[in-house]
């Protein structure tokens, strides 16, 4: 199972597939994830729904595309926690992180299921936040 981030879902819809220019991807989406191919969490949707937009209708229109915590999930929020806590970042970044932010949560619910997390993330080894 791909997990999406909410920043593939912004970026499709403000640079490359704008719902009026590429409905397909849209319809896509909807196709990935009714075969068990694609889906995202809550909190991801949370963060679209911040917004007044095609995609925050969207969101609101596909609520089983996003699916919320689970006792997979749970089980490994102190393992990444314990993890984070021994990695060389600052306390300001690893309590951003551990709170109920989607990309922690993306990631627990990523190790509970096996799945792939798809993100526009770019690893930055030597920053500390």
């Amino acid at each position: 199972m791909h997990l999406v981030d909410a920043n593939i879902l912004i970026d499709a819809k403000n640079r490359y597939y704008a719902f009026d220019i590429a409905p397909g991807f849209w319809a896509w989406l909807e196709q990935a994830h009714r075969s068990g191919e694609l889906i995202s969490i809550g909190a991801v949707r949370d963060e679209l729904l911040q917004g007044d937009d095609e995609l925050a209708e969207w969101a609101r229109g596909h609520p089983d595309f996003f699916l919320p915590v689970d006792q997979l999930t749970v089980q490994h929020f102190r393992p990444l926690s314990e993890w984070a806590r021994h990695q060389d970042y600052r306390q300001s970044a690893l309590n951003d992180f551990s709170s109920d932010r989607a990309d922690y949560l993306l990631i627990a619910h990523a190790i509970g299921h096996g799945d792939t997390v798809i993100t526009n993330e770019q690893p930055s080894p030597l920053s500390k936040k």
